[in-house]
């Protein structure tokens, strides 16, 4: 006599989120901002949440908002997993080195370009 009620999983939390780190194979850790007022003073203060998330696929980047679902211990601080990645990130620039900047912008320690000398006239 199981009745429908009783063999249904009880709904999971969901939390929404961005990727802030990716700690290891498989891992990666999402902030969760939200506001809450001061106790004492009654201003609102920004707070944040860091979970460590199963990503079984390895499919998110840092910056991407992922949505992610409680689940069973899965080791030792991990407690939640990917579901969906919702948005990915911005994919960030290419690195620009120290020469790059010292060729594009002269400076009082790089010496100008040479101009031709004129003949002395006498």
């Amino acid at each position: 006599m199981s009745s429908p009620a009783l063999n249904a999983r009880n709904p999971r939390k969901t939390q929404i989120g961005f990727v802030t780190s990716r700690s290891g194979d498989k891992s990666v850790k999402v902030t969760i901002a939200y506001k809450t007022p001061h106790p004492l003073y009654h201003k609102v203060v920004n707070r944040q949440t860091v979970l460590h998330v199963h990503d079984e696929k390895n499919e998110t980047k840092v910056g991407d908002k992922v949505e992610v679902m409680e689940t069973r211990p899965l080791s030792r601080l991990k407690r939640w997993r990917v579901t969906s990645v919702i948005q990915t990130g911005v994919v960030a620039a290419p690195a620009i080195s120290e020469l790059d900047v010292a060729a594009a912008v002269p400076t009082k320690t790089t010496k100008p370009l040479a101009a031709p000398a004129a003949a002395p006239t006498a």
